[in-house]
Order: structure tokens, then C-alpha cells, then sequence
């Protein structure tokens, strides 16, 4: 019992000075300035990311049938309630209740894939790199997913990031105004790469989605990251 107490206290010592290094260590993304371009683009994107679905718009209306003319170019789509939406992942005929846990944003970075990078949309949306499961995860659904992670990750919620990651990409954001949504494309392939790597099913979506955002987290604390070109993971674009 005795060894097992100073174990305990040893933990807390040890744990005690990790918190108070951290939070030295995060005082530096506490009060930060931002340059005119990045405050400029940061408020852009987080007014992005505060617009819902609304499915009754016609731009919504009009940029879903613009995602299913870039998935499927030969089929032609029966309307914005169908089955047919199932083959590109969605969990049911309407999409539009899929975007109730992110909004707009998700679908602004679907299309901006499919029409920026078309080649890898195309071959993560038809499962045809590597050995796939039975089950495997659904490509629409996954996407909100990776939309919802990377504006946690990057604190997009706070008036300015008060992480590494959030900081250092508010540097990429200042050479890049489309900085987000090419780093939400490099976050849909580093999960693909997961997934293969793990062998995952369905059933492990979510681990394989933590192991993305750990290893993105580790991208976007190197030192030499400039330019969203610069993260390792933005070959992975151009396989």
C-alpha cells in the first residue's frame, strides 16, 4: 500500500508539472496579433462556419445537385429526397438532415474537392485504393465528419485559435485564403490512409478519426510549415 501511495503522489507531481508547463507554453496563443489579411480571412471562415443547411434555400438546394452531378456525371438524380443518395454515403434519402451537426461549411468542402480534386474525390467516394472491408465507411457522412473535426482542432469557435495547430494555421490562411478547405481534402485522404493502414471497419470510424486528427495535430506543429504545400500529407492529393 505504501508503494502504491508514493506511485500515486509521484503521478500527481509529475502531472501537476506537465499542466503547469502547458499552460506556459500555451500563454503564447492566448493574446496574439493577427495581420489585416488573416483577421480579414479568419472572419470570413468563421461566418462560414456559423451558416446551417437550410434546405429549403435554393442555393443549398442547387449546390447538393451540383455535389451529385460531380459524383455521378452520367446519373441523372431524381430529386433531393431519394435513395439514390445512399450510394454516395449519406445515411438516408434527404441529406439534408446529415448536416445538422456542422452546417453549410461541410457541403462547401465536399464540392470543393470533388471540383479542385476530382481524382482523389472520385477514388476515396468509390473505395478503389488499397483492401477494403466489408463494411466500409459511408464517403458523404465521413466527410461532415472531417469538416466538424478540423474547426474543433483548429479552435474556429474562439474569437482566434488559442492552440499551435489553430495558431500555425492562421499563417497558412494569411498566404492562402482557401487554406481550409484544401487542409479539409488532405484530412479526407490522411483519414483514407488510416483506415487502410488500421484495416478498419465501420465500427472503428471513430478511432480512425482521432488517429487523423492526431497525426494532422503533428503536421501542423512543424516548424517549417508555411504554406499548406509544405504539410507532408498534401502529396497524398496527387496520388
Amino acid at each position: 500500500m505504501l508503494v502504491a501511495k508514493a506511485m500515486v503522489g509521484s503521478r500527481s507531481l509529475i502531472g501537476g508539472l506537465f499542466n503547469r508547463l502547458s499552460i506556459k507554453r500555451n500563454e503564447k496563443f492566448i493574446d496574439y496579433p493577427l495581420t489585416p489579411i488573416q483577421e480579414q480571412r479568419l472572419k470570413k471562415l468563421q461566418e462560414r462556419i456559423h451558416i446551417p443547411f437550410d434546405e429549403t434555400s435554393p442555393d443549398h438546394q442547387e449546390a447538393l445537385r451540383a455535389l451529385w452531378h460531380i459524383a455521378f456525371p452520367n446519373v441523372a438524380l431524381k430529386g433531393l429526397i431519394s435513395e439514390q443518395w445512399k450510394e454516395m454515403g449519406w445515411q438516408g434519402p434527404n441529406p439534408s438532415t446529415d448536416f445538422r451537426g456542422c452546417g453549410f461549411i461541410a457541403l462547401e468542402n465536399l464540392l470543393f474537392f470533388g471540383r479542385t480534386y476530382p481524382a482523389s474525390f472520385h477514388r476515396l467516394l468509390f473505395k478503389q485504393g488499397g483492401t477494403r472491408a466489408t463494411w466500409e465507411y459511408p464517403f458523404a457522412v465521413a466527410g461532415i465528419n472531417v469538416s466538424f473535426m478540423l474547426i474543433q482542432m483548429l479552435d474556429l469557435y474562439s474569437a482566434k485559435p488559442k492552440n499551435l495547430p489553430g495558431f500555425n494555421f492562421l499563417k497558412l490562411l494569411g498566404e492562402d485564403e482557401e487554406a481550409f478547405d484544401v487542409l479539409y481534402c488532405i484530412a479526407f485522404e490522411m483519414m483514407e490512409a488510416q483506415w487502410l493502414a488500421m484495416h478498419a471497419s465501420y465500427m472503428k470510424f471513430n478511432e480512425v478519426l482521432q488517429a487523423t486528427r492526431t497525426q494532422l495535430q503533428r503536421e501542423l506543429s512543424l516548424d517549417d510549415v508555411h504554406r499548406i504545400q509544405d504539410l507532408p500529407a498534401y502529396n497524398l492529393l496527387y496520388l
